[in-house]
């Protein structure tokens, strides 16, 4: 198996390995498994150079994708995806802050974001950090990233081993559920209707 169907499949073992029906997690009123295990405070740097912190978010659901731009596959699908879901709800998208956090400071820069990011959704944020502001949000979301340097690839020339799983957070920062990497655009989408409907019957975030 190659290093990126490692990726995916570690992805998917996670949860179920934890129990954890992905997409619509404790919607039947039993508690989430996963509630507390994942997300916290953050400060980051846009794609656009602005400093900016999860509570920068507050009001909307932030819909969370860990990855970097050099990613050969899972990267690209996985935010298509994103941004296929996002165009299926309409207006109601405007409740969802989709943001792509960089596994690989060292190369994504804010302006190599920017010109990554804008190739798939013009609400999708890009952000990175240095070194140890990555390392910290990677282990709030329990993502693992493990660099690959080729024997006969030049120093820049490495990969990264990441998780997939696509992280959505409510409206004032916790966690609400998480979808493994192959979700598809009508199945993301439809779980995001969920959870805003949830939100705006409650007048609050979900149960």
């Amino acid at each position: 198996m190659s290093w990126l169907g490692h990726a995916c499949a570690l992805s998917r073992r996670a949860v179920l390995a934890l129990g954890f029906s992905a997409g619509f997690g404790a919607a039947s009123g039993s508690t989430d498994p996963l509630a507390g295990r994942f997300g916290g405070p953050f400060v980051l740097t846009t794609h656009e150079g602005a400093r900016v912190s999860e509570r920068s978010f507050r009001g909307r659901f932030m819909l969370i994708y860990f990855g970097y731009t050099h990613c050969p596959d899972l990267c690209p699908i996985d935010l298509a995806v994103i941004g296929a879901a996002l165009e299926r709800l309409g207006n109601a998208a405007s409740a969802i802050q989709p943001l792509f956090i960089s596994v690989d400071p060292e190369r994504d820069t804010p302006a190599v974001l920017a010109a990554f990011v804008s190739s798939f959704d013009k609400r999708l944020i890009g952000l990175t950090g240095s070194e140890a502001e990555i390392a910290a949000v990677a282990r709030l979301y329990r993502v693992h990233r493990v660099r690959y340097q080729p024997a006969s690839g030049a120093a820049g020339d490495y990969a990264i081993d990441h998780g997939s799983l696509t992280y959505l957070m409510g409206r004032n920062g916790e966690f609400v559920t998480l979808l493994p990497h192959n979700t598809d655009a009508a199945r993301l989408a439809a779980v995001l209707r969920h959870y805003i409907a949830r939100a705006e019957e409650g007048g609050g975030n979900p149960d």
